[in-house]
């Protein structure tokens, strides 16, 4: 069969669109047909090398996928071959005190599938029922491929662990991300004023589109006084920040008495400065967050099923067409998810 691995960390040239053995099917597993997986992100560090992460290689890249069940192991009684799935990929113990509270994402053995797992970018995965839930009917195999990892990290920073009201104001960076595309639509959903950035008169009319009630260009000088502005100067509740070094310090200096800060990654950069007085004084909260619960999951299916949410797709690669699809991350042109699939 066919799959995206890598033999060594580096650029798009060392993914490597190649034919491996087909994986066979345990007594507690079942089998999938992969037909579409997005990209995140993660992929491009997993690619790059994430210093503090060592991988055995050959690696299989991809965290997020959909397809249909093609064998059942015999002690799976929950899926039947034909089902269709998409893959929640969160990886736990399932026996600590965190995991039997619904804390999975807590579980000091947390992991993510195709980052400290093999992933799932290949013409068929082996996989857990506990990272398999049935495909929404209202969204196709690309856009099932789209949701879990943006809209449950998003759903847990916003929902979890800022807990956002209806009338606050969040500022989401980078709104027609993938992770950005979801953070407003969960916004909206709350009544939440958002305050989002973008890169150019493009990305920012998708932001406007998909419910943001104001739009900064990123790139301008005044970006920081811009959004002051917006709020009269008192500053936003909440910062959904993913950025990390770059934007770190207008975080803090746009956030309002009494906001929350809450990050799920740092794709500038982990290390910042942090003036203790901004957060004793003005009683502000940095709250980290990383994935989501298996509830939260359940709540997020349960929003896209009730047509709450929709994830967006920007741009449909074929499997064979890996490098360019990671070149066009890398490169920023990205509005909403990229899609790897096998039947473009």
């Amino acid at each position: 069969m066919k799959a995206i691995r890598i033999h060594k960390h580096g650029d798009e040239n060392v993914l490597k669109y190649e034919d491996i053995e087909e994986p066979e099917c345990g007594s507690n597993q079942v089998k999938v047909k992969i037909h579409s997986s997005s990209i995140n992100h993660l992929d491009l560090w997993i690619r790059s090398g994430i210093p503090s992460l060592k991988m055995p290689f050959p690696m299989v890249l991809g965290s997020d996928g959909a397809g249909k069940i093609t064998e059942v192991g015999a002690n799976v009684k929950n899926f039947k071959e034909g089902d269709d799935i998409l893959v929640q990929p969160g990886i736990f113990c399932e026996k600590c005190k965190l995991c039997k509270q619904g804390k999975e994402n807590y579980c000091s053995k947390y992991g993510i599938i195709g980052e400290n797992y093999s992933g799932i970018q290949a013409e068929y995965a082996i996989l857990n029922p506990i990272n398999i839930y049935l495909k929404p009917t209202c969204l196709d195999y690309n856009e099932a491929a789209s949701m879990p990892l943006t809209f449950m990290t998003a759903y847990e920073m916003l929902v979890k662990r800022a807990k956002l009201q209806k009338n606050e104001t969040v500022l989401i960076y980078g709104g027609s991300s993938g992770v950005g595309s979801a953070a407003i639509q969960i916004c909206k959903d709350i009544g939440a004023n958002i305050i989002t950035t973008a890169g150019n008169s493009i990305k920012s009319k998708f932001c406007f589109d998909i419910g943001a009630d104001y739009v900064v260009n990123h790139n301008s000088s005044n970006m920081y006084d811009k959004i002051k502005k917006i709020t009269g100067r008192d500053g936003v509740n909440v910062v959904f920040e993913h950025i990390g070094y770059k934007t770190w310090t207008s975080s803090l200096h746009l956030l309002s008495r009494g906001g929350r800060i809450v990050t799920c990654g740092a794709t500038t950069g982990n290390k910042v400065d942090i003036d203790l007085s901004h957060l004793f004084i003005k009683q502000q909260s940095i709250l980290g967050s990383t994935m989501s619960s298996l509830l939260t999951f359940k709540e997020v299916i349960e929003k896209i099923n009730d047509k709450v949410y929709k994830p967006v797709i920007g741009k449909v690669f074929n499997f064979s067409e890996i490098r360019d699809a990671h070149k066009y991350m890398n490169d920023r042109k990205q509005i909403g998810k990229i899609v790897l699939s096998f039947d473009k």
